[in-house]
């Protein structure tokens, strides 16, 4: 948290990003499991500012409505025509009755890399230095297409920012840019943005040349410089949100390793900025974590797991699995090939094993469902078994039932457990039983037919076949060792 606190800070979010090529409002596409203006809201509030404002116009619907999602206190302006960013800064004030008393910062709704420790740096030099306004500023390998800082060559104050489309050879070779991060003396700022022209290539009101009025008028305009220029660096096509997911992933994975986790494959992993990790953690390759997924101390997730909003506890192995809205126990086991869908919470040292389905399922502490099961709408109590190539059939073509398996219990492979019922504890099912009835404690449940066997049947049925010789074959060897 900033030590400084802002008055407000105003995040503009307008623009219709038409480089994205999408539907999508440009600033509604995600990385890490975050829109991008989410990870600006997220730095913002690291400032503890007392108002934060988002100027929105198009698609202003859907965006308005995912803020309210993310951050409920949150206000919005609206930008009823996007005439440039200094009209749209003074749409976000307007928002707040006019000139703000204290420091403003405006940042840009499309820069996700964007840490609040930069923001908290930039206010920190604003306020030290007296200054009316401060830019955040890089120096980046390439400016094409950004704002130049130009600097007196004596002093090296800032005295302006020129648009690339506007700039000169000269001032097009200047490597500092600027972010479109700015702090401001607030009152200041409204006086300055009612005399932002609009003779420019692009006609609109440019929030840039409020540097140039200041400092016309006698104030400090001043700089802070970013330690890494790709936080600045705004999204504007699906190129660079790609580069940005991949900067802000390894971003997370660093600080997850610094922490005591071990992350086999940084390369091949992804994690959202809502995953937590547990000491000693262990990621294999080939793993994406999710929403709100916690991964326990000394727990091993991987290789091929895709887990999201899944808590796997302590000690727990899960191994290429899918998992949504699930909970794993302490020392529990699943996979490979599993998936756990919502609702699933297995016990600690449970299992679920090679090609096991569960929803909304609990399962009990140490029972397995090793193989080929379907686990659906069901309670299984503490140490059962249940055996391979089982279905709990919850659904009856209209409404979902309940299965309960009890504790201690054993059952059979190829059952099938129509619900809704009950099998107690300690009861066994044999293999190939249809369970249709409540099963008592301690019983032994066989609902199959009884075997009929028709000797001869291939030889009448299939002549000269391959099945017909073979029997033939065994029955003259059978009779032979007679």
């Amino acid at each position: 948290m900033s030590a400084i606190r802002p008055a407000a800070v105003v995040v503009l979010a307008a623009g219709e990003g038409t480089r994205m090529k999408s539907a999508i409002p440009k600033v509604l596409h995600e990385i890490c499991g975050r829109s991008l203006v989410g990870h600006v809201l997220a730095a913002a509030r690291e400032l503890d500012p007392e108002n934060l404002v988002v100027v929105v116009g198009h698609a202003r619907e859907k965006v308005t409505a995912h803020l309210a999602e993310v951050d409920a206190a949150v206000r919005t302006a609206v930008q009823e025509e996007q005439n440039g960013t200094g009209h749209a800064v003074r749409v976000g004030l307007e928002r707040l009755g006019g000139g703000v008393d204290g420091t403003v910062v405006v940042v840009c709704g499309d820069t996700p890399l964007l840490t609040g420790a930069t923001l908290a740096q930039l206010v920190a030099a604003h306020e030290a230095d007296g200054n009316a306004v401060t830019v955040l500023t890089a120096e980046v390998p390439d400016a094409t297409g950004y704002g130049r800082i130009v600097r007196d060559g004596v002093s090296g104050v800032v005295t302006g920012i020129v648009e690339h489309k506007d700039a000169s050879e000269a001032v097009r070779a200047i490597r500092e840019i600027n972010s479109g991060v700015f702090a401001f003396d607030g009152q200041l700022l409204a006086e300055a943005l009612k005399q932002v022209r609009t003779d420019n290539s692009q006609g609109e009101e440019y929030l840039t040349d409020v540097l140039g009025i200041l400092r016309g008028a006698g104030h400090r305009v001043g700089a802070s410089v970013a330690g890494d220029h790709r936080e600045i660096a705004g999204i504007n096509n699906r190129v660079q949100l790609s580069e940005a997911g991949r900067i802000l992933n390894d971003r997370l994975l660093t600080a997850a390793m610094l922490g005591g986790v071990t992350v086999v494959d940084p390369a091949s992993t992804w994690v959202d900025v809502s995953v937590t990790f547990g000491q000693d953690a262990v990621v294999l390759p080939g793993t994406q974590l999710l929403g709100g997924t916690r991964v326990g101390e000394g727990a091993v997730v991987g290789p091929n797991c895709r887990l999201t909003d899944t808590e796997v506890g302590a000690g727990a192995r899960v191994d290429n699995t899918v998992s949504y809205g699930s909970w794993i126990g302490a020392g529990a086991s699943v996979g490979p090939f599993a998936y756990l869908r919502p609702g699933t919470r297995l016990g600690g040292a449970a299992k679920i094993g090679t090609f096991v389905e569960t929803k909304n399922a609990v399962v009990g502490e140490g029972t397995k469902v090793p193989h080929l099961s379907y686990v659906g709408d069901a309670t299984i109590g503490d140490y059962s078994n249940i055996g391979a190539a089982s279905v709990f059939v919850n659904y009856d073509g209209q409404e979902k039932h309940h299965t309960t398996v009890g504790s201690h219990c054993k059952t059979g492979s190829d059952n099938m457990f129509v619900a809704p019922v009950t099998v107690g504890d300690g009861a066994y099912t044999a293999a190939g039983s249809v369970i249709t009835k409540d099963v008592p404690p301690g019983s032994l449940a066989v609902a199959r037919g009884q075997q009929r066997n028709i000797e001869g049947w291939v030889a009448r049925k299939r002549p000269g076949s391959a099945a017909a010789k073979a029997a033939e074959a065994a029955v003259r060897q059978g009779e032979g060792e007679d």
